[in-house]
């Protein structure tokens, strides 16, 4: 499906103007794709902070005067397959933020969109203008930027979830396990008195720590946040056999402490961890400290492994927690939970059909997590 067709299709899914028929046959290709379940879940994001601000109207509208005043003077030609229509669409809007946001940093800012839109613009309709057209362009370019400025800078407040009195303090990585928002990481990766998580599509969320332990360095996390929207499946599983010495995985994680995930692909290089720790493998990887909790997949999509990077008495050597104490720490957490409801359910079948390792990246990283830890302080009054 043509990335401008999956757009309209999913603006008219959020719309509610999707026939029965329709809308069935969407959703099943959504359950059916994390990549189509993340692309709507991103797209409504965006809509909806467009939509809070205003900013979506007001940015058509200059941008439809600054395109009559072209025409009726003449010097506006419909090359390139580019009209008045197509930039006035909020399907060009959103097809300008997707492909551009990486180049706006975290892309949090509205008004930064519009400024980057109107410059490609700019950028493409030089070659047809004179001087005194383009510096009338310009003019109305200016006027785009100061009406959205204020809707920009509430749109950063917004997307920022660490409070204004707060300071990150540690980093790590992370990986779902249940779609009520479970997610787990290693206990030293939390820090401070708060966190948020952030998925690979950059949108930050917050989350509460349900579980520590200590001894297996495993922890939970929850997210506990109102833009959270639940994924219809897991596509992996949680492995509890032992992995064999020399087994190959890959890891997704987030070790720049950005919000790019990367690959890393190695093997088991012994079955137990420091010091002959039972429930540990020693890996051979590089590994930063942001690697911390990010999983480790075998070749069937099954988690084996969580990289655990804390022991500094062996220097350049990796370890990971095995998988199966996460189902040590599931069940001493469900022990304790009163409401059935909120019983963790971990993920029983592989449901990715991708049929190479891209495309299985491609499917998995939806569900890795960057997480970052902040601790509150005070104000000093004066």
């Amino acid at each position: 499906m043509e990335d401008k067709d999956l757009i309209e299709k999913i603006e008219k899914y959020l719309a509610g103007e999707m026939s029965s028929e329709e809308k069935i046959a969407f959703e099943s290709q959504r359950n059916n794709s994390s990549e189509i379940n993340q692309k709507v879940i991103a797209h409504k994001l965006f809509l909806d902070q467009l939509q809070s601000y205003a900013a979506r109207r007001s940015f058509i509208q200059i941008t439809k005067a600054a395109f009559s005043k072209l025409k009726e003077a003449g010097t506006w030609q419909n090359t390139n397959n580019i009209s008045s229509n197509d930039i006035s669409s909020k399907t060009k809007v959103i097809q300008l933020w997707n492909k551009y946001k990486k180049v706006t940093a975290i892309a949090a800012s509205v008004g930064g969109v519009i400024a980057l839109t109107t410059t490609i613009l700019v950028m493409s309709l030089s070659p047809r203008l004179n001087g005194n057209q383009l510096l009338q362009l310009s003019k109305d370019i200016e006027v785009i930027k100061k009406n959205q400025q204020v809707q920009g800078h509430l749109i950063n407040e917004v997307k920022s979830k660490v409070p204004e009195n707060a300071k990150l303090i540690s980093g790590g990585s992370g990986f779902l396990i249940d779609t009520k928002g479970y997610i787990i990481t290693n206990t030293h990766v939390l820090k401070g008195n708060g966190a948020i998580v952030i998925n690979s599509s950059g949108q930050e969320l917050h989350a509460n720590i349900i579980y520590s332990d200590i001894n297996s360095d495993l922890a939970l996390l929850k997210i506990d946040d109102e833009d959270f929207i639940s994924p219809k499946n897991i596509p992996f599983i949680i492995r509890k056999k032992i992995a064999d010495l020399g087994e190959e995985f890959f890891t997704l994680g987030y070790p720049r402490n950005d919000i790019d995930i990367v690959y890393g692909k190695e093997y088991l290089s012994a079955q137990t961890g420091y010091n002959g720790d039972s429930n540990s493998y020693q890996i051979q990887i590089s590994a930063n400290p942001g690697y911390s909790g990010a999983p480790l997949f075998n070749d069937k999509g099954e988690i084996i492994g969580i990289i655990n990077t804390r022991q500094k008495q062996a220097e350049g050597v990796v370890f990971a927690v095995k998988s199966n104490k996460i189902f040590d720490l599931i069940e001493s957490v469900n022990d304790n939970q009163v409401n059935k409801a909120d019983k963790i359910k971990l993920p029983k079948y592989i449901s990715s059909n991708a049929s190479n390792r891209k495309s299985q990246i491609s499917n998995l990283k939806n569900y890795i997590y960057s997480i970052r830890c902040y601790s509150r302080f005070s104000k000093i009054s004066v």
